[in-house]
């Protein structure tokens, strides 16, 4: 595996692997788990050559958020990449990424709005932007997101649509399905800030959301299911609950009934330190 962390190197080493054939990108910010795995095996499926990015991207912090304790471990997540046969890092420090003087910025109105968005100000903003920068600097065949953050993946779609970025058709943004742990709580990197009790109380979430859709494909009203949803989980040793919405799976505009189109249940709730978000075809 060739580790490059300047951008003329980067392009020089894509160009050659791409005589063998489609390179895929899986950009990641690192502190790798079995999720961040799994999108390496898939790109592997899909494409010659794997490449993948580590950046942990402050513009998507906010001021009171965990950009400084956020985990980095390079040399460990590189090792586990050369095991699984990845052909590229791409490692940039910030001044590659953002460089002095840098000015712009990304903002992908619509399904950036809501859910995280209203609780993350800025935060789509700084994903759409790094992201964008990366398929520039990579410029890959296909591109692979987990869809743990279902709306972070509307966001890329919607911003590779807007800006002709997808090579060579939007299909080229892959959405990986959540990898779970044995209890269903979704693989994070924010899952190790949870104490042994916060992490047996986190169990909750999958349970509750599995519940709520079961409700609702029942013909329970949406609120109240959503409702009873929030109390269960607080009442579980959630400290609070920043959304539990039923959406429209493209749009992300919130339903208040069960419509016959494809629809996400999306929910964000914080337990000790950590803010855990998940999601479920409903």
């Amino acid at each position: 595996m060739q580790t490059v962390n300047r951008i003329d190197p980067l392009r020089l080493a894509v160009e050659d692997l791409r005589r063998d054939g489609p390179v895929a990108l899986v950009p990641t910010m690192g502190a790798l788990h079995e999720g961040h795995l799994t999108l390496v095996r898939e790109a592997k499926r899909q494409a010659a050559h794997v490449a993948v990015s580590i950046f942990v991207n402050p513009r998507q912090f906010g001021e009171n958020e965990d950009l400084a304790a956020y985990p980095r471990q390079l040399a460990a997540d590189s090792a586990l990449l050369e095991a699984e046969g990845v052909s590229l890092l791409w490692a940039p420090g910030g001044e590659a990424m953002y460089p002095a003087g840098y000015a712009t910025n990304i903002s992908v109105s619509g399904v950036s709005e809501g859910l995280c968005g209203a609780n993350r100000p800025g935060h789509f903003d700084g994903v759409a932007t790094v992201v964008c920068k990366l398929f520039n600097q990579v410029r890959p065949d296909l591109a692979l997101f987990g869809e743990k953050d279902w709306q972070q993946l509307a966001v890329i779609r919607r911003m590779a649509r807007d800006l002709d970025l997808v090579y060579p058709k939007v299909e080229a943004i892959v959405g990986v399905p959540t990898v779970r742990e044995a209890d269903g709580l979704a693989m994070s990197s924010r899952n190790a800030y949870l104490t042994p009790a916060e992490r047996a109380a986190a169990a909750a979430l999958p349970r509750a959301m599995r519940a709520a859709i079961a409700a609702i494909g029942g013909g329970a009203d949406v609120a109240a299911t959503l409702t009873r949803l929030e109390s269960e989980l607080v009442s579980g040793g959630f400290a609070s609950v920043d959304y539990a919405l039923l959406c429209d799976a493209d749009s992300l505009a919130p339903l208040t009934e069960r419509a016959t189109g494809a629809a996400r249940l999306l929910v964000a709730a914080r337990i000790g330190k950590a803010r855990l978000i998940d999601n479920m075809a409903a």
